[in-house]
């Protein structure tokens, strides 16, 4: 067990110094590999996660909650080399035919932000990461499904996301937040997701990709078995970009384990460090 918590930790810290320091310490304490319930299981006890997606009570929607991570592959990122992290987490846009339809003045300061090295990323202050990079990101986020209301529980300094599904509609004037105000609602088997709200200086991914506060954001949950969750996410940003654009994020269910504590201003020394160029 040990041995396995450890190796996980190192992945992790690997991939998180792209844009923040890595200070989580596992412990024996925080039931790593305690079996998850109600996961349906072959004959050798191992984990059937192609097999149907659980659905609510009465049968009419598909359950999304879980313990989600985004699949990771080894790529090689700018000053660290080869890293294994979600290749979206570095690059939203990584294949996204044609890449992102920037204005001239978003495209030159992500194009600024990448030759500082992503110095300036909110996440290297350990400020929240806002919801699509939140989507990306390395470390795993738990959502609760309940009557009414969606919850993400983003597992990096325990952050979270309320997606409202009882109606209500977004609000016309929103005090600009990190993670905007979201309401959903069901068509068929998809929770389609709208949000607005969000707050200048947000960054969609490691390299700087930009969105700004006159976004706003669709995201579309779908579920196709149990142990895959596919989201959509489309940006409309007329501040930033010509046109609206649509990226697919793909997470998998991790099953018998836990989140961990990741508090990002514990022990922080990085900062003093981070000086770009």
């Amino acid at each position: 067990m040990e041995k396995v918590m450890v190796t996980g930790s190192i992945q992790r810290c690997l991939a998180v110094l792209v844009i923040a320091a890595c200070f989580s310490v596992p412990t024996a304490a925080q039931w790593l590999t305690y079996p998850t319930a109600g996961v349906p299981r072959l004959s050798d006890g191992t984990p059937n996660l192609a097999a149907p997606p659980p659905r609510t009570a009465d049968d009419r929607k598909p359950v999304l909650s879980g313990l989600w991570a985004t699949r990771q592959q080894v790529i090689s990122v700018p000053a660290r080399g080869p890293v294994s992290i979600p290749p979206q987490m570095q690059n939203i846009a990584d294949g996204l035919e044609g890449g992102l339809p920037y204005k001239p003045w978003a495209r030159a300061l992500a194009e600024t932000r990448r030759a500082d090295n992503s110095k300036d990323a909110p996440s290297t202050r350990c400020l929240p990461l806002g919801p699509v990079l939140a989507h990306t990101y390395v470390d795993p986020r738990k959502i609760i499904q309940e009557p009414g209301l969606v919850v993400i529980l983003n597992e990096r300094d325990f952050t979270f996301r309320q997606i409202f599904t009882d109606g209500r509609p977004l609000p016309a004037d929103p005090n600009p937040s990190w993670y905007g105000y979201s309401s959903g609602h069901w068509q068929g088997d998809t929770l389609v997701v709208e949000t607005n709200g969000l707050r200048d200086g947000l960054w969609l991914d490691a390299q700087g990709n930009v969105i700004t506060s006159s976004a706003k954001l669709t995201e579309k949950f779908h579920r196709p078995n149990f142990g895959t969750l596919d989201i959509d996410v489309t940006i409309d940003d007329p501040q930033a970009y010509t046109r609206p654009w649509t990226v697919t994020v793909h997470q998998s269910l991790l099953v018998d384990t836990e989140l961990l504590e990741f508090v990002c201003l514990e022990n922080e020394k990085d900062l003093p460090r981070l000086v770009g160029k």
